[in-house]
């Protein structure tokens, strides 16, 4: 009897055990939904099982997202028309605002949350929260409109992989965001969302707080670092190696940590947090609004976080960024082409807006920030990022009513 050995070229090789583990990963976790909702059941949470359905409902994930949906609440609110929101903030200041038709909801956080949205009853959900039916967080067969609202006037496609492919609907900041979720539309053979242009809610509520900031009297120089997260964001990659240097300047150094950082690289900052305990010149901010940790500072330091148009668009202050070693491949923009660092938006306005910074110029630091001048040319880029990414401005809540509002009398 002959024996045949069955053989399997890498690629294909390679192939096969992806989808084995995208199977797997899937059946994990509709496997944790099916026990969680049965949990649900059992305990007797009528909040979580109801059969009320909603025409409006809205997610709140975390308590940085609050003044993205507090001008949609009041527009609701002042219309007289009820609305649904849940959110997983146990201190949310929704609960102190008195609202008389916003229906307010704890659902807690993680797969609590997850489980009640799964089985949520509504005509349009809005929410920031990425990633809809990709892992836990699952289209409910009784929501007839999933809509996602940026909350960064940054490029849209800047989301980790699979972000927002699977809403039916994206409010975006600006027109230009619009271009790229349309070209990721098509190479991956998605349906065609609603794009539509509303601007920025948080920004919107931003500027009008910043004007009753009072000023500090006198402080010293202020130099604030505020990155995103994750391996390719300033604070994890270089650490020390950027805050050495500036604790020793001698200027006050406020360090924001991106919100996410704090859930999903937290030994990175109890190690930064212990390194400098005993510097007196560092402080941490971790409050949920970013808007007073910009006024009192001079200049900023990040890297690819939409912080940077928070800075620049509200108080028109220099910003340097660091970009040396981002690896584009767990965002959505690396699948528009090897090309797309240059490409997008983002990267092209920090070119024309700020000042970069180079790894090889942590160490004179002090000089490098003090060579920076006040520039015309700068001060002008900023001006036209704003125009281009924060559109309707002081408008973006009654916008995203409107479109609610359309959205559920066309279901």
């Amino acid at each position: 009897m002959n024996l045949h050995l069955l053989y399997i070229d890498p690629g294909t090789g390679s192939a096969l055990f992806s989808i084995l583990i995208g199977a797997a990963a899937t059946l994990y976790f509709v496997f944790r939904a099916v026990i969680i909702k049965l949990k649900v059941v059992l305990s007797g949470d009528r909040a979580a099982v109801s059969s009320v359905s909603y025409p409006y409902a809205i997610y709140n994930e975390g308590k940085q997202y609050w003044n993205v949906f507090k001008p949609v609440l009041d527009e609701f609110e002042s219309r007289g028309i009820q609305v649904l929101y849940l959110t997983s903030v146990s201190g949310d200041p929704v609960f102190e605002a008195g609202y008389k038709h916003i229906k307010c909801e704890y659902i807690g956080e993680g797969n609590r949350a997850f489980a009640r949205l799964n089985i949520l009853s509504a005509d349009i959900l809005l929410m920031t929260t990425p990633g809809l039916d990709v892992y836990q967080l699952k289209k409910s067969k009784m929501v007839k409109h999933y809509a996602h609202i940026l909350h960064s006037p940054a490029d849209a496609t800047t989301y980790r992989l699979f972000g927002i492919d699977y809403f039916d609907s994206i409010l975006l900041t600006g027109d230009y965001q619009a271009k790229d979720i349309k070209t990721l539309e098509t190479m991956r053979g998605l349906p065609q969302k609603r794009l539509v242009t509303v601007g920025c809610t948080y920004l919107d509520v931003a500027n009008e707080k910043i004007r009753s900031i009072a000023k500090e009297e006198e402080h010293s120089f202020t130099v604030l670092v505020s990155p995103s997260w994750g391996p390719s964001a300033i604070l994890s990659r270089f650490g020390e190696k950027l805050l050495d240097p500036l604790v020793k300047t001698g200027w006050r150094i406020i360090v924001r940590p991106h919100p996410q950082s704090k859930k999903s690289e937290n030994a990175m900052l109890e190690k930064l947090t212990e390194r400098y305990k005993d510097a007196a010149n560092l402080e941490w901010d971790y409050e949920r609004e970013n808007i007073y940790s910009l006024a009192k500072s001079d200049i900023m330091i990040s890297d690819f976080s939409g912080i940077i148009y928070d800075y620049m668009f509200l108080f028109d202050k220099p910003v340097m960024y660091v970009l040396q070693g981002f690896d584009m491949r767990p965002y959505d923009a690396d699948d528009l082409g090897e090309n797309a660092m240059e490409e997008l938006w983002q990267f092209k306005t920090l070119k024309e807006t700020c000042v970069e910074l180079k790894e090889e110029h942590f160490d004179s630091i002090a000089q490098t920030i003090q060579k920076m001048t006040a520039s015309s040319a700068l001060e002008a880029a900023r001006l036209e990022a704003k125009k281009t990414a924060w559109a309707y401005q002081g408008e973006a809540g009654k916008r995203v009513v409107d479109f609610m509002m359309e959205i559920v009398n066309n279901v």
